[in-house]
């Protein structure tokens, strides 16, 4: 039998995972090609395509089903590299990893999307949205 999180414990769990993106200043979202590492605290095997600075306080507080989302969205990075989005890293401003997961197209159920995840050298990328949901079983 699975172990389950009331809400309350839901909620204070994924508030303490984005609130580490804090640590040490504003995080940052690194986007790669290929995909996301089985292991959290790998860095993905890809090319980093472009790096997004994120506010100081990264995320909003964490809703009773265990979701927060981005803040002071949109956010803007610029293309370093060309290539194809296929994952991400959340780090704390201290370069620590707390999450990633996969980028896809609009639509495409990627924890991460992007309007278009073709990304050229020098191309402005936009986040609009971003998710971390923790689990509640």
């Amino acid at each position: 039998m699975a172990t389950r999180l009331a809400d309350a414990s839901q909620q204070a769990a994924c508030d303490a995972v984005v609130d580490r993106i804090d640590v040490g200043g504003a995080g940052t979202l690194k986007i790669y090609t290929g995909s996301q590492p089985a292991d959290a605290d790998t860095t993905p095997a890809g090319t980093l395509l472009v790096t997004i600075a994120l506010a100081a306080t990264a995320f909003g507080a964490a809703t009773s089903a265990g979701t927060a989302s981005l803040a002071s969205t949109p956010r803007s990075g610029t293309g370093v590299a060309a290539g194809t989005a296929g994952c991400f890293v959340v780090e704390s401003g201290g370069g620590a990893k707390v999450f990633g997961g996969s980028v896809t197209a609009t639509g495409g159920g990627g924890d991460l999307t992007l309007d278009n995840t073709s990304i050229a050298v020098g191309q402005t990328v936009n986040v609009g949205t971003l998710t971390f949901t923790h689990p509640g079983t």
